[in-house]
């Protein structure tokens, strides 16, 4: 319940409830963070909220206007794609980020995907229901080549990892050459995606890309589901040129539990939980109340993208 005279922060996303709580223990005095009614539209939540914290909803240039008396946009995670910047830059509202703190978590994820799969672990609960004993057979990581698209945080902490457990790692960064990627594609054991969505990766994995990887590959989808083209993925496993999909978010999401592809064998998902630890929401919480206590010392903002 916020207070008259309080600074007013609205989180707008559904889900990851618990890092709403987390923020609240660290704020300032001064300051009262609340749930949007996810039954109204954003813009008519934010109308008086001076700090917005989007999560996964879309503040465009109708929730920017709307919110007349906003004074910082802050993420609670790296990924800010969702926030029209050009609006906020107009109103002259920074727009920060939270970057790195779920990096550790967001790495462990993509290791128990790979896991996951090698391991084969709905033929395995298959068999533990049917009572047979020793299938089905499993794959060992070591030795085999990790291919990481977007060696940020978590694509560098997941080469570490991987490092550790005997795979060889190949990475391509941010702005890397065109026979750099293909490289990558055509040695590769796994690829885990790590890199942001944006206008020069969406679709970034179509079907020239499969067609370039070795039969068999194991793709790791760690960045935002439009990375990967829906209909290419699908081909590519109903082909057999991947050998399987680990998948941390989804093309809609909500998404459809019964979705045929998640039924494959061949495909584990995850809820969007790739990121989600208590030590990851701590890091979080850090970072969102810490920039709200800057905001009313009248100091600048860290992590700002805008």
């Amino acid at each position: 319940m916020s207070t008259a005279g309080q600074l007013q922060i609205v989180f707008c996303g559904t889900g990851w409830l618990p890092i709403v709580e987390k923020i609240r223990a660290r704020l300032p005095p001064g300051a009262a963070i609340r749930l949007r009614d996810p039954g109204r539209p954003v813009a008519e939540e934010v109308r008086d909220a001076e700090v917005i914290v989007p999560s996964n909803a879309t503040v465009d240039a109708a929730v920017i206007a709307a919110a007349r008396k906003l004074r910082l946009i802050q993420q609670s995670a790296a990924g800010y794609e969702m926030i029209d910047l050009a609006a906020a830059r107009a109103r002259g509202v920074p727009v920060c980020n939270a970057p790195g703190a779920n990096a550790e978590a967001m790495a462990q994820a993509a290791l128990y995907l790979m896991l996951a799969l090698t391991r084969r672990v709905k033929g395995a609960a298959q068999s533990f229901a049917r009572g047979l004993i020793g299938v089905p057979l499993g794959v060992e990581l070591g030795g085999k080549v990790l291919g990481i698209v977007g060696l940020g945080r978590s694509g560098g902490a997941l080469a570490r990892a991987a490092a550790a457990l005997g795979m060889e790692i190949v990475a391509v960064r941010s702005g890397s050459t065109p026979a750099d990627f293909d490289a990558l594609l055509r040695r590769a054991d796994f690829v885990s995606l790590h890199c942001p969505l944006t206008d020069a990766t969406r679709d970034l994995f179509d079907d020239a890309a499969f067609a370039r990887m070795k039969p068999g590959t194991i793709l790791i989808n760690c960045a935002r589901a439009a990375v990967v083209s829906r209909d290419a993925i699908e081909r590519a496993l109903a082909s057999g040129r991947l050998g399987g999909a680990g998948l941390v978010t989804h093309w809609q999401e909500p998404w459809e539990p019964a979705d045929p592809l998640y039924a494959r064998d061949d495909v584990v998902a995850l809820p969007h939980i790739a990121g989600s630890t208590e030590e990851s929401f701590d890091r979080l919480a850090d970072i969102v109340a810490g920039n709200v206590a800057r905001l009313l010392r009248g100091e600048e903002p860290l992590h700002r993208v805008a």
